[in-house]
């Protein structure tokens, strides 16, 4: 009864906002990956989006005012990957903490010979175990350097739904942990390579840091250039149509 009860009320705060169509189009047009979506599926994307605006807390940080749009822009992103899989895979948080462009972390590293090393990291995102999305803003998206920051920090936290970001979510029944593995591990490996080699990849070489990365970064393409990552890593790309349930290079190139 009380699931119930629950169920209800956050679809009732979902329905109760307040989101103008012309908004819907404006923003949906500056994410021309969207324009693959079936009619059924692009309606399915906005129910989530609506939920997930609801039901999660939102931050504008160091001043930034979290407008409708900026809200929506990310939404719609960050629904995208969970469209066929549902918005429990984004359950046990609830912060959402959007910053006006770049920001800064700081960090504390101890190496190999016990130093302890502090520095500030300058950061477009970070997802945290349990905790927080962190989520840079840019109103114009050549700023963001080709980065698709939100399906980037969404991609970690599917990613920690079976602990620690490693590049291994939890996999659907019928799915091989096994292959997953090799194939991942492989294109890893090849990724890193080519980077070490000085080549220019036209993934974003920031996925050769460690597994964890080369998922994010491979989710981001598989989204936003799906044909891209299916040419360069075809087994990957069949692992992401099972686990993300979905074919974006089978509809063809975005619309501009």
């Amino acid at each position: 009864m009380i699931r119930k009860l629950l169920a209800w009320w956050r679809q009732r705060r979902a329905e109760r906002l307040d989101i103008r169509e012309s908004l819907w189009h404006e923003v949906e047009a500056g994410l021309p990956f969207l324009h693959r979506l079936t009619p059924d599926e692009r309606s399915r994307l906005r129910q989530l989006a609506r939920r997930f605006i609801a039901e999660k807390q939102w931050s504008g940080a160091q001043g930034l005012p979290l407008t409708p749009r900026i809200q929506l822009t990310i939404a719609l992103q960050a629904c995208l990957p969970i469209l066929h899989l549902g918005l429990d895979w984004y359950a046990g948080w609830v912060g959402i903490v959007v910053y006006p462009g770049d920001f800064l972390i700081p960090r504390r590293m101890i190496d190999e010979d016990g130093v302890v090393h502090e520095f500030d990291d300058d950061v477009m995102g970070e997802a945290w175990y349990g905790g927080p999305v962190l989520i840079s803003w840019f109103d114009h998206a050549e700023e963001a350097d080709g980065i698709n920051v939100v399906i980037h920090e969404f991609a970690h936290k599917l990613d920690m739904k079976s602990g620690d970001a490693d590049g291994m979510p939890p996999l659907h029944a019928g799915m091989s942990r096994q292959r997953w593995i090799a194939v991942m591990s492989q294109a890893f490996e090849d990724f890193r390579r080519r980077v070490d080699d000085g080549e220019e990849t036209p993934l974003d070489p920031y996925g050769a840091e460690w597994p964890a990365e080369f998922f994010a970064v491979a989710s981001e393409a598989f989204f936003e250039t799906p044909q891209l990552l299916a040419d360069e890593y075809p087994e990957v790309y069949r692992q992401f149509t099972q686990f993300y349930r979905q074919d974006p290079a089978a509809a063809g190139p975005a619309r501009p």
